[in-house]
């Protein structure tokens, strides 16, 4: 494992023993990779994930922006949104998974704001 995603792993860590999810507010969790981003959205008290998406589903697929990696996060924030709304989840904890809120992880986080996800 490299050094950066030992790092990254350590960070992560520290934040998850903050950071738990609950029935009232859930713990929506953010991956990272190198040209994709995965969220789910999970209750902790349960072990349960309540949704999950990503750039890879089919239906956001047929939508996604041909700009970049940051303008598809944005888009991805938005359609989650929907999709949480959905689920009748309103309120939700961010765990950004020890990546810096920054590009792609912010790009998310802001368009879930704009779209009435209180985090």
């Amino acid at each position: 494992m490299l050094k950066k995603e030992k790092r990254r792993l350590r960070r992560h860590g520290k934040i998850r023993k903050k950071i738990t999810g609950t029935s009232e507010r859930p713990r929506l969790a953010v991956h990272r990779s190198l040209k994709n981003i995965y969220v789910q959205v999970i209750n902790d008290e349960e072990s349960k994930t309540i949704t999950s998406f990503s750039t890879l589903d089919k239906e956001f697929v047929k939508v996604k922006p041909k700009q970049g990696k940051v303008s598809a996060s944005e888009k991805l924030g938005q359609f989650f949104a929907d999709r949480l709304k959905e689920k009748g989840v309103k309120k939700v904890a961010f765990d950004r998974g020890g990546y810096k809120y920054h590009g792609r992880v912010k790009a998310l986080a802001e368009s879930l704001r704009q779209a009435g996800i209180e985090l």
